[in-house]
């Protein structure tokens, strides 16, 4: 490969052909689903970033499609207390930029929508009694 004046065009080029692999993350919905079903397997809380203070709610769960774990946000007050472990729910994107975590909360991508096909927020705000699961 030429090193000299007017090399640059040649190692332009070169640059161009050589192919970087990334480490690429494949979505755990996969296939372009917007949402998935799974089972809660633990309740936690989480710290965010600077600075704000406080404990936010997340759940984790054991997506049913493949097996995936993946941490879900619980939004509202009180929503804490209506999800139980081994409860069945349905999450979705958080709405983050390119399907990144959002806001104050450090790799959190998900929340919940729905805990045993009633919706979370209809729960929260005490129109719908929680449902035992099933």
């Amino acid at each position: 490969m030429a090193n000299g004046m007017g090399s640059a065009r040649q190692l332009k080029k070169a640059h161009k052909k050589q192919k970087h692999k990334k480490a690429r993350r494949h979505p755990p919905f996969r296939l372009g689903a917007c949402q998935a079903s799974g089972i809660v397997v633990k309740l936690d809380e989480l710290e965010p970033r600077q600075p704000n203070s406080g404990k936010r709610k997340i759940a984790r769960i054991q997506l049913t499609k493949n097996g995936d774990q993946v941490s879900a946000f619980l939004p509202g007050d009180g929503a804490w207390m209506c999800v139980k472990e081994h409860d069945t729910v349905i999450i979705e994107g958080i709405g983050g930029s390119k399907g990144k975590s959002k806001g104050d909360l450090p790799g959190i991508r998900f929340k919940v929508i729905k805990v045993n096909d009633v919706s979370l927020s209809e729960i929260v705000k005490g129109k719908i009694e929680r449902p035992e699961r099933r």
